[in-house]
Protein backbone atom coordinates (compact mmCIF):
# COMPACT_ATOMS: atom_id res chain seq x y z
CA UNK A 1 0.00 0.00 0.00
CA UNK A 2 1.30 3.64 0.20
CA UNK A 3 0.51 6.84 1.66
CA UNK A 4 -2.16 8.05 -0.86
CA UNK A 5 -5.80 7.53 -0.58
CA UNK A 6 -6.59 9.57 -3.52
CA UNK A 7 -6.44 6.42 -6.36
CA UNK A 8 -8.12 3.59 -4.32
CA UNK A 9 -11.68 2.73 -2.77
CA UNK A 10 -11.96 2.31 0.86
CA UNK A 11 -13.05 -1.11 1.82
CA UNK A 12 -15.37 0.95 4.87
CA UNK A 13 -15.21 4.47 5.61
CA UNK A 14 -17.01 6.17 8.87
CA UNK A 15 -17.68 9.39 10.85
CA UNK A 16 -16.30 9.64 13.83
CA UNK A 17 -18.73 10.60 15.89
CA UNK A 18 -19.22 12.04 19.55
CA UNK A 19 -20.15 8.99 20.86
CA UNK A 20 -16.57 8.09 19.80
CA UNK A 21 -14.53 10.19 21.68
CA UNK A 22 -12.88 10.79 24.78
CA UNK A 23 -13.45 13.85 27.18
CA UNK A 24 -10.77 15.82 25.07
CA UNK A 25 -12.37 14.70 21.83
CA UNK A 26 -10.45 12.38 20.47
CA UNK A 27 -11.20 9.21 19.32
CA UNK A 28 -10.72 6.20 20.85
CA UNK A 29 -8.31 3.88 19.61
CA UNK A 30 -10.49 0.62 20.60
CA UNK A 31 -12.72 2.46 18.05
CA UNK A 32 -9.90 2.71 15.37
CA UNK A 33 -9.08 -0.49 16.17
CA UNK A 34 -12.76 -2.10 15.63
CA UNK A 35 -12.92 -0.47 12.22
CA UNK A 36 -9.72 -1.53 11.27
CA UNK A 37 -11.00 -4.90 12.12
CA UNK A 38 -14.13 -4.72 10.50
CA UNK A 39 -12.65 -3.81 7.30
CA UNK A 40 -9.94 -6.23 7.32
CA UNK A 41 -12.30 -9.19 7.62
CA UNK A 42 -14.36 -7.86 4.98
CA UNK A 43 -11.47 -7.86 2.77
CA UNK A 44 -10.37 -11.68 4.34
CA UNK A 45 -14.29 -12.53 3.47
CA UNK A 46 -14.01 -11.30 -0.23
CA UNK A 47 -11.26 -12.86 -0.64
CA UNK A 48 -11.76 -16.37 0.46
CA UNK A 49 -16.24 -16.38 0.96
CA UNK A 50 -15.59 -18.66 3.82
CA UNK A 51 -16.22 -17.83 7.68
CA UNK A 52 -13.25 -16.08 8.80
CA UNK A 53 -11.97 -15.08 12.20
CA UNK A 54 -8.95 -12.92 13.26
CA UNK A 55 -6.09 -14.45 15.22
CA UNK A 56 -3.63 -12.12 15.43
CA UNK A 57 -2.87 -8.51 15.53
CA UNK A 58 0.48 -8.31 14.01
CA UNK A 59 1.46 -4.45 14.10
CA UNK A 60 -1.02 -1.56 14.76
CA UNK A 61 0.55 2.09 14.65
CA UNK A 62 -1.44 4.95 16.02
CA UNK A 63 0.11 8.10 13.52
CA UNK A 64 -2.20 10.64 14.22
CA UNK A 65 -5.33 11.25 15.92
CA UNK A 66 -9.04 11.51 14.65
CA UNK A 67 -11.33 13.77 15.87
CA UNK A 68 -14.85 14.20 16.05
CA UNK A 69 -16.50 14.53 12.78
CA UNK A 70 -13.72 13.21 10.66
CA UNK A 71 -14.09 11.12 8.05
CA UNK A 72 -12.34 7.74 8.43
CA UNK A 73 -11.23 5.74 5.49
CA UNK A 74 -9.89 2.29 6.05
CA UNK A 75 -8.03 0.42 3.04
CA UNK A 76 -7.27 -2.92 3.50
CA UNK A 77 -5.44 -5.72 0.90
CA UNK A 78 -4.48 -9.04 1.40
CA UNK A 79 -0.54 -9.46 1.32
CA UNK A 80 -0.26 -13.01 2.14
CA UNK A 81 -1.88 -16.22 2.18
CA UNK A 82 -1.14 -19.24 3.67
CA UNK A 83 -2.34 -22.92 3.78
CA UNK A 84 -5.55 -21.69 6.85
CA UNK A 85 -4.81 -18.44 7.53
CA UNK A 86 -4.34 -14.66 5.70
CA UNK A 87 -2.47 -11.73 6.44
CA UNK A 88 -4.36 -8.03 5.89
CA UNK A 89 -2.79 -5.03 5.95
CA UNK A 90 -5.12 -1.88 6.65
CA UNK A 91 -4.16 1.77 6.53
CA UNK A 92 -6.47 4.22 7.71
CA UNK A 93 -7.12 8.19 6.88
CA UNK A 94 -9.18 10.84 8.33
CA UNK A 95 -10.20 13.62 6.32
CA UNK A 96 -10.61 16.81 8.45
CA UNK A 97 -13.42 19.10 7.76
CA UNK A 98 -13.72 17.19 4.20
CA UNK A 99 -11.44 20.69 2.93
CA UNK A 100 -7.98 19.14 3.93
CA UNK A 101 -6.06 16.56 2.23
CA UNK A 102 -6.22 12.99 3.59
CA UNK A 103 -3.75 12.06 6.45
CA UNK A 104 -2.63 8.74 7.60
CA UNK A 105 -3.81 8.13 10.62
CA UNK A 106 -3.11 4.04 11.64
CA UNK A 107 -1.83 1.23 9.63
CA UNK A 108 -2.06 -2.17 10.76
CA UNK A 109 -1.27 -5.77 9.67
CA UNK A 110 -3.76 -8.85 11.06
CA UNK A 111 -3.77 -12.34 10.58
CA UNK A 112 -7.18 -14.12 9.92
CA UNK A 113 -7.58 -18.02 9.79
CA UNK A 114 -10.50 -19.93 7.55
CA UNK A 115 -13.22 -21.06 9.64
CA UNK A 116 -14.98 -25.09 8.50
CA UNK A 117 -18.24 -26.03 9.86
CA UNK A 118 -16.86 -27.91 12.90
CA UNK A 119 -15.13 -24.07 13.48
CA UNK A 120 -11.64 -25.87 13.12
CA UNK A 121 -9.09 -23.81 10.76
CA UNK A 122 -9.41 -25.41 7.53
CA UNK A 123 -7.98 -24.80 3.92
CA UNK A 124 -8.94 -21.67 2.61
CA UNK A 125 -10.24 -21.39 -1.08
CA UNK A 126 -10.11 -18.15 -3.46
CA UNK A 127 -13.42 -17.07 -4.10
Amino acid sequence: MGDSATARIPTIRQVAMPKDANASGDIFGGWIMAQVDIAASVVAHQYTAMRVATVAVNSFQFKQPVFIGDLVSCYAEVVKVGTTSMTIEVEVFAERRRVEAPIKVTEATLTFVAIGEDRRPTPIRKS
